[in-house]
């Protein structure tokens, strides 16, 4: 069986979608719609715009999403998922890409996220840390006894944890999980504390426009990140996706969870090889591939 996955924030690469726009009318079409309903050429930033204009989260989210969205449109009848699932934002991909949501209003709703999330993390000055060779229990432990807001955020697989919180606290776990023995226990350059409480702002706001949308029963079964099973109801997808801001991704237990159900073959569709080379230290035993046309 085939499980097609979604990547998140972190994949985007100055050039990305060109050769999409260039060698493919209906992607063509697409792009330069995005771009009317964002209100701004993402497409001049994608293609060849600096790094630093395509980090900005409200270019960073629309951009992964588009560059995923179209490839899976463009690969016609050759997309044929059994399940999807997605990292972060990419689980908005993987639901148009499914057809729980349409194009115009997935765009919509990962440009409002992308800007509520930026509005959270001003508010606040708060940042993640990716911390390396701990189990999780121990990591989990840690953030618990650490004074402060500082939680587990996303679970990117075994000896993979990423952190997430207010500054202080988060620099006090980083200490505290270097002398429990973790390999390494760095900041990340993000802008805030994205899958946190800090995120209580952007959830309410993001909440009342899902809430507006018209969701679609799926072709498959989506993998959240927040129950890690495999879900078809449009109304439960909703209140997933509401919770997915100040919940934790639980990518490692989706992805064996997705075996465990009968994927076989991952495909990764979008930018870059992140979630490939991370399912393969979930269960080097699964075969990963690119999505191509």
């Amino acid at each position: 069986m085939k499980a097609y996955i979604f990547p998140g924030q972190g994949a985007q690469f100055v050039g990305m979608g060109l050769d999409l726009y260039e060698n493919h009318p209906e992607a063509q079409e697409l792009f330069e719609n995005a771009n009317e309903i964002l209100d701004f050429s993402i497409t001049d930033i994608m293609f060849e715009g600096t790094p630093e204009d395509l980090k900005q989260t409200k270019v960073t989210q629309p951009a992964i999403f588009l560059h995923s969205v179209i490839l899976s449109k463009v690969m016609g009848t050759d997309f044929k998922p059994n399940m999807v699932a997605g990292h972060s934002l990419g689980e908005f991909s993987a639901l148009v890409a499914n057809g729980a949501l349409n194009f115009e209003d997935g765009l919509k709703l990962v440009s409002q996220r992308a800007m509520a999330m930026q509005k959270a993390c001003e508010l606040k000055p708060s940042t993640m840390a990716a911390v390396l060779g701990l189990d999780d229990d121990v990591v989990e432990r840690i953030c618990q006894e650490t004074e402060g807001i500082v939680v587990p955020a996303n679970y990117n697989c075994p000896g993979q944890l990423v952190i997430s919180g207010e500054v202080d606290a988060v620099n006090t776990a980083c200490e505290k999980l270097k002398e429990a023995g973790a390999r390494r226990a760095l900041l990340l350059p993000v802008g805030g504390a994205f899958h946190s409480p800090l995120m209580e702002p952007a959830r309410e706001e993001l909440a009342a426009a899902i809430e507006a949308t018209e969701f679609k029963k799926p072709t498959c079964p989506i993998y959240q990140n927040v129950t890690t099973t495999a879900v078809s109801d449009p109304d439960e997808i909703k209140k997933n996706l509401i919770s997915q801001l100040t919940a934790p991704v639980k990518w490692t237990q989706s992805v064996q969870q997705m075996i465990q159900d009968g994927a076989t073959t991952f495909v990764e569709v979008g930018p870059g090889k992140v979630l490939q080379g991370l399912v393969k230290k979930i269960n080097n035993e699964a075969e990963t591939t690119s999505a191509e046309v």
